[in-house]
């Protein structure tokens, strides 16, 4: 399994709407708010030979309300 998160800028006023489409839609592990430049940060976790790319784009960026994401894969965990 490989490791990933995905900060999360919404259109304003769509932070909840998008954290409960994306609990919804079974796909991330953990979802946070945050303050900052992103509303929310997700983890995930996908299957080795998952292209990491495509899911974000289809499985998150496709979510209504999401304005932008920022990507940040993971090494290792310690």
């Amino acid at each position: 399994m490989r490791t990933f998160f995905v900060q999360i800028k919404c259109e304003l006023g769509k932070s909840y709407e998008v954290a409960s489409a994306l609990a919804d839609a079974e796909i991330a592990s953990e979802i946070y708010s945050t303050a900052g430049n992103y509303d929310l940060l997700a983890k995930f976790y996908v299957d080795d030979d998952e292209d990491i790319g495509r899911f974000v784009n289809e499985k998150v960026q496709s979510i209504d309300g999401i304005k932008d994401t920022f990507t940040t894969v993971t090494f290792r965990a310690f």
